[in-house]
């Protein structure tokens, strides 16, 4: 009876485990942009809730981030990035965060496809 309680519980155990775990995935994507206040502004934009690493590489312009899937999406978080001014794969940068930009920063925009 007592093995019989033991097993119940351990089940238990690892069921509620295998439930509280997080999903976390890293992806890559082309951000441009020009210099370390570009970087500064990319890596903030990426500062929230849920995402666990990001970088934005100077020189291959290539932003990577580890997120929980359960608390954002790729998407969201190329939303972002847009919405700080700066066009990526998936989103043309906001104009008006754009022009607001440093001189240094103000990159080759990206072409309307």
């Amino acid at each position: 009876m007592k093995f019989f309680f033991l097993i119940l519980i351990m089940s238990a155990f690892v069921i509620i485990s295998c439930n509280n775990q997080t999903t976390l995935k890293t992806e890559s994507f082309k951000v441009w942009g020009n210099c370390e206040h570009c970087q500064e502004t990319i890596i903030k934009a990426c500062s929230i809730d849920g995402i666990t690493e990001k970088d934005w590489n100077i020189d291959s312009k290539i932003c990577k981030v580890k997120f929980d899937t359960t608390k954002i999406s790729l998407d969201v978080i190329q939303k972002l990035i847009a919405k700080s001014g700066y066009d990526n794969v998936a989103y043309v940068g906001d104009s008006l965060a754009y022009s607001k930009l440093r001189d240094c920063c103000q990159y080759e925009r990206k072409p309307l496809n």
